[in-house]
């Protein structure tokens, strides 16, 4: 069976993606252009169905073989394969853009005797120099971006004398292709504004001598629009003989008439007095010719990037760069001494999301250590992905399919509220890498290049504090320290005494062994208070000689929730502050490792049904997740084969479901269990 054209382009273009390593955008296309049962997937098998065995062969005997087939088959076309060169004679020139004479006698004398003597000849190079064209004479047209496509030819092919005296004069030709510069000037074709003095140049190419203030806003505003008559100037210059030098002359005799005649017409005495347009007028904006344009995500991420930039001209914060005493006091919280380094987990660490389209909403993990903090804030970016983020009609699923511009304002708002939470709601710190080192490490300090380059901004507004996350959400999302800078700037946020006041023992640290989390860092991340334990409120320890211990626990609902496998096992109590959150979304504490289980209805945290079935979905970055799992958690309604399954082979995943909904069956919907 003969292979599909769109399919084999399809699969060419994929294979050039895959080449260049393009894999987000891979990922984009196989969202907007799923792959079918005849996608190519071998490159081999894609050769021949291009015939491409001889290029592919003579490209590998190069010393710089090109990677993909796209690139081979363009090489080709470009270097073998010649393009004749189209000469228009002079009918088809003449067809094309009539000429018309200019309206005064001397000028138009001239040139008719200029051409009687040389004649006419096909070369429009000599046309263009000795006629200029007519726009009056050009075909109508009723559609209107068929009209502004003849206009533009037109302009390409105007000459710049002609343009001045049409302009001047006003013609009726002249006001319909100023409409339709207008109409393209909303519709984002024409990147200057529409002048007057724009148009007009000299014999040599050059522009016109304008006031200073006027001059520089040409030079800035109205060089796209100069291109065709820069081109024409070229060709000018390019011709030879008593015709070039005579129409030279013409030109500027002509030019000189034409300043004082339009300054006479505009009521204007000199040049210093001239104003120079900036857009169309309203009265010229035609409602019934505005276009609609789709905008895609891409082009809204660098509308909003550009916003952000303007926005943060106007907002400047001023910051203080990291010293020795406050680093070491650091890292005695994280890591208990000052001659410690952060483990190379976390070194490389951010919250980069993933590309697989069914877990676009997933941050990846790396290697082991820093789960505990990947997953709080993977939490808050569920909350808002799900709950918050305003999506019209959207299904639970669609949401859950996120563009990048979605995703990352997600992200940029978790990251605030974590932070702003931390501060008690009255202030927040956050801490970004300036990329230079702000101080000599000395003494039993251990320097490793970390600490030494950050700066410190301190907010007391959440507005401010937002704008300045998402200024610099690249070091958070994409750049190496991302899982670092979150964590010293929730323990600044909090500051460092009150963190360790919230620990039961004061020599705690917030990164354990291995690298791993405590649950004082989840804690603090989640709830805004490092305490080391998940019960709710504190609880006194009376040893019977009046000595008391205070144990801290959990204070209030939080808006995620855990779920912990040591419930299971009778070694810890999970209270009712952190199993019933604002928002049906749990941290899962299972063999040392956090991961995030969630629902799509709040309903769920409200229903008094004693014979429940919903669904949750579990994600793990670390696990190298490559599809979704979806699982359905049935309450009060039992499967007979349940009772026959050992408990050896139950999931750990179901017995922390358990310690939620007692005696719940999970149904795994054909998905290998993790055990």
């Amino acid at each position: 069976m003969a292979a599909c054209i769109e399919e084999v382009s399809s699969s060419l273009v994929r294979e050039y993606l895959s080449r260049k390593g393009l894999k987000r955008t891979i990922a984009c296309m196989d969202e907007e252009h799923p792959r079918t049962e005849a996608s190519i997937n071998n490159r081999s098998h894609l050769r021949q169905i291009l015939n491409l065995e001889d290029l592919y062969r003579k490209n590998k005997e190069h010393n710089c073989p090109l990677k993909s087939l796209l690139e081979i088959i363009v090489k080709y076309h470009i270097t073998n394969v010649k393009v004749d060169k189209i000469n228009c004679n002079k009918s088809d020139f003449l067809q094309s853009a009539p000429i018309r004479l200019f309206d005064s006698p001397a000028v138009t004398s001239a040139v008719v005797n200029d051409t009687k003597v040389k004649g006419l000849r096909s070369d429009p190079e000599e046309v263009c120099c000795s006629k200029p064209v007519s726009i009056s004479s050009l075909p109508e047209s009723k559609s209107p971006s068929s009209h502004s496509f003849w206009a533009a030819e037109a302009e390409n092919q105007m000459d710049p004398l002609v343009s001045a005296s049409l302009m001047d004069k006003q013609t009726p030709a002249f006001e319909s292709t100023q409409k339709s510069r207008a109409n393209r000037a909303r519709r984002g074709l024409m990147a200057g504004p529409v002048t007057k003095t724009s148009l007009s140049t000299n014999s040599k190419g050059q522009n016109q001598r304008l006031p200073k203030k006027d001059e520089d806003y040409r030079q800035n505003n109205a060089e796209p629009l100069m291109a065709g008559v820069h081109h024409k100037s070229s060709i000018t210059q390019g011709n030879s003989g008593e015709s070039t030098r005579g129409c030279q002359d013409l030109r500027k005799a002509s030019e000189r008439q034409q300043r004082g005649n339009s300054y006479k017409t505009e009521g204007l005495d000199s040049p210093k007095t001239q104003k120079v347009r900036s857009g169309p007028e309203v009265s010229e904006l035609n409602v019934s010719e505005m276009v609609l344009d789709d905008i895609s995500d891409d082009d809204l991420q660098e509308v909003s990037r550009a916003s952000l930039q303007r926005t943060a001209a106007d907002h400047s914060f001023d910051g203080r760069p990291m010293d020795q005493h406050m680093a070491t006091e650091l890292k005695a919280v994280l890591l208990g001494s000052c001659v410690k380094c952060f483990p190379l987990e976390w070194r490389s660490q951010a919250f980069t999301f993933s590309e697989m389209h069914d877990l676009r909403y997933g941050i990846v993990q790396k290697k082991g250590g820093p789960c505990g903090v990947l997953a709080s804030v993977q939490a808050f970016v569920l909350k808002m992905l799900l709950f918050e983020c305003p999506h019209g009609i959207d299904t639970g699923l669609q949401k859950l399919r996120p563009s990048n511009t979605t995703r990352t304002k997600c992200l940029v708002k978790a990251v605030a509220e974590i932070l702003w939470r931390a501060g008690e709601e009255r202030r927040a710190t956050v801490v970004i890498n300036s990329g230079r080192n702000h101080f000599t490490p000395v003494g039993h300090y251990k320097s490793e290049g970390v600490l030494e380059k950050m700066t410190c901004f301190i907010f007391d507004n959440f507005n401010n504090l937002l704008l300045f996350v998402e200024q610099h959400i690249e070091q958070f999302e994409l750049g190496p320290l991302g899982c670092i800078l979150l964590t010293i700037s929730a323990v600044l946020s909090r500051s460092i005494e009150k963190v360790r006041e919230d620990m039961d023992v004061p020599t705690a640290t917030l990164i354990g062994a291995h690298g791993y989390c405590t649950q004082e860092l989840v804690n603090l991340l989640v709830c805004g208070r490092a305490v080391p334990n998940v019960f709710d409120d504190d609880i006194e320890l009376d040893s019977g000689k009046g000595n008391v211990t205070l144990l801290k626990g959990i204070k209030s609902n939080c808006d995620v929730g855990l779920l912990s496998l040591f419930e299971h096992y009778n070694i810890c109590k999970v209270g009712a502050y952190l199993k019933t959150p604002r928002y049906p979304i749990w941290l899962v504490c299972s063999e040392s490792h956090f991961s995030v289980l969630f629902g799509l209805q709040r309903e769920l945290l409200t229903s008094q049904d004693q014979s429940l079935q919903f669904d949750l979905y579990y994600y793990d970055g670390l696990a190298n997740q490559q599809e979704e799992i979806r699982l359905t958690v049935s309450v009060g309604k039992w499967s007979p084969s349940f009772k026959d399954v050992g408990a050896d082979l139950v999931p750990p995943l179901d017995l922390c479901i358990r310690t939620r909904w007692n005696d719940a069956y999970v149904n795994w919907n054909d998905t290998e269990p993790i055990l």
